[in-house]
């Protein structure tokens, strides 16, 4: 059930909605550039810590997994930005809120500005979200960012980290090191793959 879902969450997942984007908040960001800066600097701290945690532990982390660590984060951090994130979060004490409940209130607030800033065009398109949750423009924003935040996620990743397999270019080319491809694509598709069965996958490898 959906009460349940929080209790699916891998450990990491945890680590990340307890601390990494716990800064976004409605008081701070009130447009798209205070949230990308925001959401990299979230992203940047992610993976400085699953960097230094496998850098330390190599012995049980292979390096042809250090990319898929940081894809999985990568990609929950998009499911987070898109309202599409399954984990419920605790309620810390005397919050009547959990995690998920304000982190989403208060990117519900943050669209909604960068909605009112938008042309009059552009805001015809996004019109047809009744809800208030700017869903699409939420997705939109994802897709013209996921570059920027990829590039933050494996900033400290090291430079002879590789995918196991061609990912660059649609499959034509492996990474370059770090985790990056030459042509400055995304060398992942996780963030587009349901968040449970990333989840599923994670949890069969522990």
């Amino acid at each position: 059930s959906n009460d349940k879902c929080g209790a699916c969450a891998p450990y990491r997942k945890l680590q990340l909605c307890d601390y990494n984007l716990e800064k976004i908040t409605d008081t701070n960001t009130t447009n798209t550039h205070n949230l990308l800066v925001d959401v990299l600097l979230a992203a940047k701290y992610e993976g400085n810590s699953l960097s230094k945690y496998m850098n330390e532990n190599h012995g049980t982390v292979p390096k042809s997994n250090v990319c898929t660590v940081l894809a999985r984060s990568f990609a929950d951090i998009g499911d987070i930005i898109r309202g599409k994130d399954l984990y419920l979060g605790n309620k810390k004490y005397n919050e009547t809120e959990r995690e998920k409940e304000k982190l989403q209130r208060n990117l519900k607030y943050i669209f909604k500005k960068i909605y009112d800033g938008l042309n009059a065009k552009a805001k015809e398109y996004y019109s047809d979200d009744k809800s208030g949750n700017f869903y699409q423009l939420r997705e939109d924003w994802w897709n013209a960012n996921r570059l920027d935040v990829w590039n933050a996620i494996t900033c400290e990743a090291p430079g002879d980290a590789n995918y196991f397999r061609k990912t660059c270019s649609s499959g034509k080319f492996k990474t370059s090191g770090q985790c990056r491809c030459i042509d400055r694509s995304v060398p992942t598709n996780l963030d587009y793959v349901p968040q449970y069965l990333r989840w599923f996958e994670e949890w069969a490898e522990d």
